[in-house]
């Protein structure tokens, strides 16, 4: 069984070993191919009969012209990267990894939050800068500090992430208030189930953990900034799209949004005219939440048993049945 790996470097920059998927059959792994339709990706799946990806994109085209290709394994909960329903139609299952980062990505969030409340990174560089042996005062601070415990924060998609955030934020002392299609009894012991508009006016920090829907793409607008507080802090670090990118840096400029925490942008990498790289008190990371090696070698084990179990003939977290 021949298998590729189109772009493994994100999962693995060396960490960690694709000795698991050795075991199944014989595997090449390229560190990166490319993250647009190219003929060098029908190229170096060649004669493989399971294709591995993160976010190259596997197209019907490219399909068509691998007609080995009998299993597609996506190293990630999302999997819009491949035509998952063509691949239904010519009978190629397309597999994911449902359950991974609900500790690095809620503990990410937390991160974030706590960087806005402290400026820790910052005011570290001005110690190393000689700020502080220059100083006439035993201590200082270049922005506002602010204490969380008390404050309310509405969480946006009260799913597995929401919910382990919701439980971080109620040990800092935090009220917790959360919205979701599907309320239910795990969410109703860490927080108070409320409607959009509630939310919007009621929480003092807003955190987005929600997938990405046709619905719910570019909520986070102008229209729903003016229902917020003046002050809110916004965290994003579920999906780019569910922003409104101008709108979001335009009140932060004008201080309707007191700050943003974001991990991830509408187009990655981010665009060099993002509007939000010269939004006033916006702290940007690269889409990082997922990434801690704990987290990645859960990708890992996933994936191959995914492989394991089509091999057997029973394959599991199919995306297109």
């Amino acid at each position: 069984m021949k298998i590729v790996v189109l772009d493994g470097y994100t999962e693995n920059p060396g960490d960690l070993s694709w000795a698991g998927l050795e075991e199944l059959g014989e595997v090449t792994v390229y560190d990166r191919t490319s993250y647009e339709e190219s003929p060098l990706i029908a190229e170096r799946i060649g004669g493989a009969e399971i294709v591995v990806v993160n976010k190259t994109p596997v197209s019907r085209e490219t399909l068509d012209k691998c007609p080995n290709v009998k299993l597609i394994a996506v190293l990630a909960t999302g999997y819009n990267v491949v035509d998952y329903a063509y691949a239904k139609e010519k009978g190629i299952p397309v597999v994911n990894v449902p359950t991974y980062g609900t500790a690095s990505v809620s503990q990410f969030s937390i991160a974030l939050l706590l960087e806005i409340c402290h400026h820790i990174g910052h005011h570290s560089e001005s110690v190393y800068a000689g700020n502080w042996a220059s100083n006439v005062d035993w201590c200082y601070w270049d922005y506002p500090l602010m204490e969380l415990e008390g404050k309310t924060i509405g969480i946006i998609g009260f799913g597995r992430i929401g919910q382990q955030e919701g439980r971080i934020a109620k040990a800092l002392g935090m009220n917790v208030i959360a919205y979701d299609l599907h309320p239910n009894d795990f969410g109703r012991e860490i927080a108070t189930y409320v409607d959009l508009d509630t939310l919007y006016a009621t929480a003092d920090v807003i955190t987005l953990h929600c997938n990405l829907t046709p619905e719910n793409t570019g909520m986070i607008n102008k229209d729903s900034i003016a229902k917020m507080k003046d002050g809110v802090i916004l965290i994003n670090n579920a999906r780019g799209q569910l922003i409104d990118e101008q709108d979001v840096a335009d009140a932060l400029n004008a201080g309707k949004i007191a700050a943003a925490g974001l991990d991830v942008v509408y187009t990655e990498p981010i665009r060099a005219d993002n509007p939000l790289l010269g939004a006033k008190n916006c702290l940007i990371t690269p889409h990082i939440s997922w990434a801690p090696k704990e987290s990645r070698q859960r990708i890992m084990d996933t994936t191959v048993e995914n492989v394991r179990a089509f091999l057997a003939g029973e394959p599991v977290n199919v995306v297109n049945r």
